[in-house]
């Protein structure tokens, strides 16, 4: 009877989780295209409770920068990121999540943290579930900018592994947020856009990880302890209009 209990409850948690990533979406409108296609661990089990894990998609954002590195506008960011309700964190405000994005943003909230909060959250216009799959998202340039830079950080929760465990303590290098943490932290792509060339199609390169436990928004080059976050995204490519 237990077990048949807990199989109905496992079938119902995922039904209803993968009914909210039902399709896979186009966001925005525009004349460039940013293609993100999904990688063998796009997916990752996320533990809830009596053995119990559920397949979770990652956490995303996808923002322009100028060539100095100025933060522009987000194009696209997870909506639990962008309002804030974590499911399972314990009081967690994931600032682990997508501390590059979060600290170009540059806007502090009350807590401390630059992370959206559920008072603050940002609009429905740039969030949404992340894709079940890979995804393209439309946009054009805002104030006829031709020379830009797109960056993409991705994270998933509990992603951990020998270099960054969920044993790991508080101020170490390797501590996420602890067992609701990230584990692995971000990792930040970017491809710079020079729309006055004759050049069509361009591929993000991956810079680096972010902090993390998110205490910074610096990006470290340094991907040696790094392993399956690696391939929750195959590539990313931006198709400009011919």
């Amino acid at each position: 009877m237990r077990q048949y209990i807990r199989l109905l409850i496992l079938g119902t948690l995922s039904f209803f989780i993968y009914s909210c990533h039902s399709q896979t979406r186009v966001y925005g409108a525009g004349n460039i295209k940013i293609e993100i296609e999904q990688g063998a661990k796009w997916f990752h089990d996320f533990p809830l409770f009596m053995g119990i894990k559920v397949k979770n998609t990652p956490q995303m954002a996808i923002w322009l920068e100028d060539t100095e590195e100025n933060y522009l506008s987000t194009l696209y960011v997870t909506r639990r990121a962008a309002t804030g309700r974590w499911r399972m964190a314990g009081g967690n405000r994931r600032k682990e999540a997508l501390p590059h994005w979060s600290h170009q943003r540059g806007i502090q909230y009350e807590d401390g943290l630059y992370l959206p909060t559920r008072d603050e959250p940002l609009p429905d216009g740039i969030s949404g579930a992340t894709p079940k799959g890979s995804f393209e998202l439309k946009v054009t340039p805002e104030n006829g900018q031709t020379r830009f830079v797109i960056k993409v950080e991705v994270n998933h929760s509990t992603d951990f592994n020998e270099q960054f465990p969920k044993t790991a303590k508080e101020g170490g290098l390797n501590y996420s947020g602890g067992k609701q943490g990230s584990g692995q932290p971000a990792l930040v792509y970017a491809v710079y856009i020079d729309m006055t060339s004759d050049q069509q199609i361009y591929e993000a390169e991956l810079l680096g990880h972010s902090s993390p436990d998110g205490s910074d928004g610096a990006i470290y080059a340094d991907l040696s302890g790094i392993t399956t976050a690696l391939c929750i995204l195959h590539r990313i490519r931006v198709i400009l209009p011919d």
